[in-house]
């Protein structure tokens, strides 16, 4: 009968190794659980033999291409990487990576079998290299969140610290549910957020293709119009000003189009400075049709992540750390930071809360109320899913609100141009009456 040697946690996270004598290795995951512990790695004694082995002979023959064999050409590998590129994985990936992740070790598959059957499947190279990485390191004797944790660009600390979290309370299916379920439901919003701002952006790349064709194109034609209609008399002011701006948006395209490129690269060297991020998180707060849901999705995101991250077991200090360093927004992350100073010494969640001025007086009153009773967690989930309603009628405002502006915005700056040009002749007209009235005289 074949042996496996096992490597599992118990329920106060210590690992322990030992070998059993089974049929089979489902069998073997059987007594591992039956034992009260949760397996992590579960492999057959001859073919971890095998392993090393083979293990063995790779080592070996990179050391022997490592001296430079004499006489023999021996090929060159790169593998170059380039930092900032290729280091992330897409949140939607990653959302359904987690998922599928979840509903195997819930379903009773061991964890490092669940990461190779994700890995066979995944389409994604950069998190397929991820999960390989992870299994090996599973089968090195390392847990899970050591793993996570070797992957920083892919796997922030909240779902670093859930892991760990769940893998220390041996509730690791438990876990992943719920951080699949945060981030489906943050996916969720952030598409919502996406949807909505698509229409004003595509009618303002529009708008501005339009003006660019007007200025280049169309009003440089009337200009030669009215010179030989009006014989060197003057333009009407508004109608010199349209003309000016012309003239230096086609005579000077190239320093326009780079003025505006340095503007838009100096706003974002501004923006992530630490006071410039400030000023414009507070901007973002305070702007009359995005302010609104902007402040409802920081409030959403700030009671899930708390909330999940203390119903699965992480120390409440410890959770809100990690909550002001995904919160987002340097405005909310200030208030969780007041928070994690005053839960440090000893005092409430509510009065900093209250302090910040972000959150409203419901929300306060309910995380109070979960403070109390000793339901925080739960109070909080509340919250945040009051709060996903919230967003949804917000960015539905919003959009409302956007369509009929930007409609107006184009009908101000077409309807501008329109008069400017008719302003000629209209005052052609005028002279052509006067002159023939003077006549009949």
């Amino acid at each position: 009968m074949p042996k496996y040697n096992y490597v599992a946690m118990d329920a106060h996270g210590k690992e322990t190794k030992g070998t059993l004598e089974v049929a089979t290795q489902n069998e073997a995951i059987g007594r591992v659980k039956e034992m009260g512990l949760f397996p992590t790695k579960i492999v057959e004694v001859d073919k971890a033999k095998e392993k090393q082995k083979d293990g063995d002979k790779k080592a070996k023959s990179s050391a022997k291409g490592a001296k430079g064999g004499k006489g023999k050409k021996r090929g060159v590998n790169l593998n170059i990487k380039i930092p900032g590129l290729g280091g992330g994985v897409k949140s939607k990936v990653l959302t359904t990576f987690t998922r599928q992740l979840a509903t195997l070790v819930d379903a009773g598959l061991p964890l490092l079998r669940g990461l190779r059957v994700l890995e066979k499947q995944e389409r994604n190279a950069t998190l397929k290299g991820i999960i390989a990485e992870l299994a090996l390191s599973i089968e090195g004797g390392s847990t899970f969140s050591e793993g996570l944790a070797q992957h920083p660009k892919v796997f922030n600390r909240l779902f670093v610290n859930m892991v760990k979290a769940g893998e220390l309370g041996g509730v690791l299916e438990v876990v992943l549910n719920r951080l699949s379920e945060f981030m489906e439901k943050a996916q969720k919003i952030k598409g919502k957020v996406i949807a909505a701002m698509f229409y004003p952006v595509a009618v303002l790349v529009v708008a501005t293709g339009i003006l660019m064709i007007l200025m280049v194109k169309v009003i440089p034609s009337f200009k030669s119009v009215f010179e030989g209609m009006l014989e060197g008399a003057q333009l009407p002011a508004f109608t010199r000003l349209v003309l000016g701006i012309s003239d230096m948006v086609k005579d000077h395209l190239i320093y326009t189009m780079a003025g505006i490129a340095v503007f838009i690269v100096c706003f974002n060297l501004f923006v992530r400075t630490k006071f410039g991020r400030l000023v414009w998180d507070k901007i973002k707060l305070k702007m009359p049709v995005m302010g609104p849901v902007v402040s409802k999705v920081a409030i959403s995101r700030f009671t899930r992540t708390l909330g999940t991250l203390v119903s699965s077991g992480v120390p409440i200090l410890q959770a809100l750390t990690i909550v002001k360093e995904t919160a987002g927004n340097v405005v909310v992350s200030n208030a969780v930071n007041s928070v994690h100073e005053s839960v440090k010494e000893g005092e409430t969640i509510t009065a900093p809360l209250e302090a910040s001025g972000i959150f409203p007086p419901m929300v306060i009153s309910m995380v109070d109320v979960g403070e109390q009773t000793g339901a925080l967690p739960e109070m909080l989930l509340k919250i945040a899913d009051n709060y996903d309603e919230e967003v949804d009628n917000a960015v539905a405002a919003m959009t409302s609100l956007l369509e009929p502006i930007m409609i107006v915005f184009l009908a101000v700056i077409v309807g501008s141009i329109v008069i400017a040009m008719f302003l000629p002749l209209i005052d052609l007209m005028n002279r052509v009456g006067d002159s023939g009235g003077k006549k009949d005289e």
